[in-house]
């Protein structure tokens, strides 16, 4: 009570401005007299610091506990595992009689251990990690304006979606944020473990310009923050931010700081979209595969929840919604000179192919394009979305020559993944069907297989050796 120098102040401010008596102090606030005499004369002296609560000077000693013993409780406090205050007092008690001292009450060694900063008993019982989490002073960065700082990551999405086999499947989430105005930059998602490829294709939606009216979201980020992931600790990914000369940093590893805002983005996505959603994970829900979705099916739904909902929503911290608060004072966004330099950078799917007289070929696919012409017979690089065979990016001597497109994919976006499923699913019908034809060969004949998996006839008349017949001489004197 009364610790607060500026409290003990506004208690004794009677006394040196309005010539209030001491004693009347006193019983008004049933302070003894010479604490208050003690105050006003070191408020006379110090001022307002005269009034700070003096320390102890014995605080956190014990005058009837030897320092061996103190240590020796202390000991027993940090130890793994934890033991209870009783146990430690009972082998306190034991050191103590062999030392000769008197017996330490439980009170006493459980004010020890309640002495102790908090911060030592987490790092001795709890370790490093648990002790970094809590107590390492942690710089937080926080952008100052939209496209300084972007924050890349992946998630494993707590649903179900069925694959091109027609498996249930967890989907990978990457997500581009920009950690002004907390806007989703870019997305990819996909089955396959994360790697440098998603990476680059999520950085090539979220640098570029989208088609959608309402998704602004574009340009080069000043900075990329990332953990140590090796998709994200590539040379590509490196050697892309070098030529955009984006700022890569790397959390320390093992210790994703300062990454709060993204792990809070996909927390949302988790509560207000997938839970809402068939195939969503909970304890002791058993999944229906026919109610669950396609890959496309639930990206249509991840873009709905982007664009018409987290997007327009003011944030909770900001007070603004993502994409007014990204679209501030008018920003614009640098962009890269041209799409096709953006591709050459990020996608990291590349093929050497020839110029045919009648295109290109790719993936059993025929791409052209007039400007191909005047390049027939010579070597080149196709670059492509997997997520959209229908058309390829040429480069020729590492500079773009044209976009060649798939005339029978025109108009259609179509995956990679659909045309080998689609290929190994007419390779399998096709098989079907001459297994069909040749077991109804061999039953129409009759053809048995032998031990040696070689076909027999059974029933088939076996012709006899013909009869040499020998040819008469027709000589005359014969």
């Amino acid at each position: 009570m009364f610790k607060d120098s500026y409290t003990r102040y506004k208690i004794i401010q009677p006394f040196f401005e309005d010539g209030v008596s001491i004693s009347s102090i006193s019983s008004a606030h049933n302070i003894p007299l010479r604490t208050l005499q003690r105050w006003c004369k070191n408020y006379r002296i110090k001022g307002l610091e005269g009034l700070k609560q003096q320390q102890r000077s014995d605080k956190g000693k014990y005058r009837n506990i030897p320092q061996e013993l103190l240590h020796f409780i202390e000991g027993l406090a940090l130890k793994q595992p934890k033991l209870s205050i009783a146990t430690i007092c009972d082998k306190a008690n034991e050191i103590a009689k062999i030392l000769n001292e008197q017996s330490i009450k439980y009170n006493t060694v459980l004010k020890i251990i309640n002495n102790l900063p908090k911060s030592m008993i987490v790092l001795a019982q709890e370790g490093d990690r648990i002790y970094e989490e809590t107590f390492d002073l942690l710089y937080r960065r926080d952008a100052n304006h939209p496209n300084e700082i972007w924050q890349a990551d992946h998630t494993l999405l707590d649903i179900y979606l069925i694959d091109s086999d027609g498996k249930p499947v967890r989907p990978w989430l990457t997500i581009i944020i920009d950690d002004y105005s907390r806007a989703i930059a870019g997305y990819y998602l996909f089955f396959e473990a994360p790697s440098a490829l998603q990476t680059a294709l999520a950085l090539r939606q979220a640098i570029w310009s989208k088609s959608e009216l309402e998704w602004q979201i574009c340009g080069i980020p000043e900075q990329l923050y990332v953990d140590h992931g090796s998709d994200f600790t590539s040379k590509h990914i490196e050697m892309v931010c070098a030529d955009l000369k984006v700022q890569l940093i790397f959390s320390n590893v093992g210790k994703p700081r300062g990454r709060g805002k993204i792990e809070r983005f996909f927390n949302t996505v988790n509560q207000k979209l997938l839970c809402r959603l068939p195939g969503y994970i909970t304890k002791n829900h058993l999944i229906e595969t026919k109610s669950l979705l396609t890959l496309t099916q639930f990206e249509i739904q991840l873009k709905n929840f982007l664009l018409k909902y987290y997007h327009k929503k003011p944030h909770s911290i900001t007070k603004e919604s993502p994409v007014d608060r990204w679209s501030h004072n008018g920003f614009l966004p640098q962009l890269p000179a041209s799409l096709e330099k953006l591709d050459l950078l990020l996608l990291t799917v590349a093929k050497p192919r020839k110029i045919h007289q009648d295109g290109i070929y790719f993936q059993s696919l025929r791409y052209l394009d007039p400007v191909l012409a005047a390049y027939v017979g010579e070597s080149i690089v196709i670059r492509y979305d997997p997520r959209d065979v229908a058309e390829i990016r040429v480069f020729y001597q590492n500079k773009f020559l044209c976009r060649a497109i798939c005339q029978e994919l025109a108009g259609e976006v179509i995956s990679l993944k659909d045309i080998i499923h689609a290929r190994n699913q007419r390779k399998k019908e096709l098989k079907e069907v001459i297994a069909k034809r040749r077991s109804l060969v061999d039953q129409l004949l009759g053809v048995q297989p032998t031990a040696s998996g070689e076909s027999s006839p059974s029933n088939i008349v076996k012709q006899e050796a013909p009869v040499k017949i020998t040819k008469l001489k027709l000589y005359e004197n014969d």
